[in-house]
């Protein structure tokens, strides 16, 4: 790589197109004018957003598509606009580097009143070191490109965002190479590594119901082929946690659907809470994997193998990653020759659409599982609208993405751009609440403008569902939008208004046909009607709220 002649923006640029990173993702401010203006001129394409906060949703959905997203942003009001999205990112462990510009080094010594100063300079590095893995300001040529160096290879390592400053009058400042920093791989303990195997192999003999848990740091290791090849291997039949969602192709014949608890389907529920050993991959234990703490999960039945330690039953195996564990359990396992067969998805409706039906959650859900295509990545908000699509099927891995854990609010319009950007041979279908589509509904215009053609199904039940099902009050009540005629402001997109399965019919029978902008249907929900996992999730929910246990 030669970066003789480099100026730190573009090494900047050059490093991260290495990276993978084809396109960044931002809003122009004038302290980052002169890296955007480098970028115009470089390999890399500058996707221009409505606001900075969807510029990072962008970011994080390009990420899991691509393995990592870029952002670019002004100081202050820009930077800080985005730290909702970029928390989001770390807790979902989605590596994206955001680049900040900043007031120039000279700028910062001799002029303390300059625009978009909210305390001392050194404040904005501050807040990003506590959402991100890495940080550097760029303020000395002499070590930048080593700095950009080590804090993308933070974000490979650990999966994290990590954050870039760069003063305005150094841009264009010439750097100077170094020697490339050696970062020592993680190594697996040996010792703890083959003891872990000899464990698993004991108990997976022993065992007569053996079942794998999926989780989502397969997908963020880039281990969901060697999962399939665990699964096919032993026939091991596989379940998935709801942040894991698609970590495995969902038509897999092996898939039996999502585990979290009360939240899931009963076959799945059963099927796990029976089992005699819980083979945990990549899984993390949060609230929502668990179903709100309802799952029923026996520690001394459980093999759980974490980013780099393996927990089985009450014995810890430090020191052992994820990897070198799922591979050689692969090479440890007796082939099966026996070929799995497929079982019929359930949730298809044969009777769509029932004449004057009003729509509900449930025949939506069914419905739209029904039109999923291998073409297709399913983008969910939170909501309704995430529980629903539990049981949706999707057909290849990687293709659910939603904040899952954090559960932002307007994640989904926005990560869809940049899913579509990282992923043009594949189309985003957008489940998303009317509630969460008022907050970051309005970067369906970027869609729109660069052509692109996702199908947007609003839930739209008048409100924030979720909370409704907790604690009814006036606070759950929103403004009314006409999402269907957005396109008279947003540019070309064709709209639908729905309450009938006839009309919904009609409504993505067009949207499916509709190759060349954006198709918006806007179902009206009747504010009590609620996918039985919301219900459920309402119920134990509201104990808390009302000081139940």
């Amino acid at each position: 790589m030669d970066t003789v002649n480099d100026s730190i923006g573009q090494y900047l640029l050059k490093r991260l197109f290495e990276t993978g990173i084809k396109h960044i993702f931002g809003v122009p401010g004038d302290y980052i004018l002169g890296f955007y203006d480098l970028m115009v001129k470089s390999p890399i394409r500058h996707i221009g957003t409505t606001r900075e906060d969807t510029a990072a949703f962008a970011a994080d959905g390009y990420a899991r598509c691509l393995g990592m997203g870029a952002l670019a942003v002004t100081y202050g009001v820009g930077a800080l606009n985005t730290v909702n999205a970029v928390a989001g990112a770390y807790a979902e462990s989605s590596p994206i580097v955001v680049i900040s510009g900043a007031p120039g080094v000279r700028e910062q010594r001799d002029d303390p009143l300059i625009h978009h100063r909210f305390g001392p300079f050194m404040f904005q590095r501050e807040i990003f070191e506590r959402i991100t893995c890495a940080t550097a300001v760029l303020n000395d040529p002499a070590v930048a490109f080593r700095q950009i160096d080590r804090v993308l290879a933070a974000a490979r390592q650990f999966s994290k965002p990590v954050y870039i400053e760069i003063p305005r009058d150094l841009i264009m400042s010439q750097g100077y190479p170094m020697p490339t920093e050696i970062v020592e791989p993680f190594l697996s303990d040996e010792t703890a590594l083959s003891e872990a195997i000899a464990e698993t192999m004991e108990m997976m003999a022993q065992a007569t119901s053996p079942i794998i848990i999926a989780g989502v740091e397969l997908h963020r290791r880039g281990l969901q082929s060697a999962l399939v090849e665990l699964v096919e291997r032993a026939h091991l039949p596989v379940v998935a946690t709801l942040t894991g969602k698609s970590v495995i192709a969902e038509r897999h014949p092996a898939y039996l659907g999502i585990y979290e608890g009360a939240m899931s389907s009963e076959n799945a529920r059963y099927m796990v809470e029976q089992s005699d050993l819980l083979l945990m991959l990549g899984v993390t234990l949060n609230d929502i994997d668990t179903g709100i703490y309802t799952a029923k999960l026996d520690p001394h039945l459980m093999i759980r193998a974490a980013l780099n330690e393996i927990v089985i039953s009450a014995h810890r195996y430090p020191r052992v990653s994820l990897s070198d564990y799922v591979t050689t359990l692969i090479g440890s396992v007796r082939a099966c020759k026996d070929q799995l067969i497929s079982k019929p998805n359930v949730n298809e409706p044969s009777d769509f659409p029932a004449p004057d039906r009003p729509i509900t959650t449930a025949r939506l859900s069914e419905r739209i599982n029904q039109a999923l295509t291998t073409e297709m990545i399913v983008v969910c908000d939170v909501g309704d609208c995430l529980f629903a699509a539990i049981d949706l099927r999707v057909h290849e891995q990687s293709e659910f993405l939603a904040s899952s854990f954090y559960t932002t609010m307007g994640f989904a319009v926005p990560a869809a751009l940049g899913a579509q950007i990282a992923r043009p041979d594949h189309r985003t279908l957008i489940l998303v609440g009317d509630g969460a589509f008022q907050m970051t509904g309005t970067e369906l215009s970027t869609h729109a403008r660069l052509g692109l053609n996702p199908i947007v199904v609003v839930f739209n039940n008048a409100g924030y569902s979720t909370e409704r099902f907790i604690l009814e009050g006036p606070f759950n009540d929103i403004s009314s939008w006409r999402f269907d005629r957005f396109g008279e402001v947003f540019g070309p997109m064709i709209g639908f208004d729905v309450e009938t399965e006839e009309a919904f019919e009609q409504a993505l029978t067009e949207s499916l046909n509709n190759r060349t902008s954006p198709s918006i249907i806007n179902v009206h929900l009747k504010s009590d009607d609620a996918s039985s996992a919301m219900k459920r999730l309402g119920e134990h929910l509201r104990s808390r709220v009302e000081g139940g246990n």
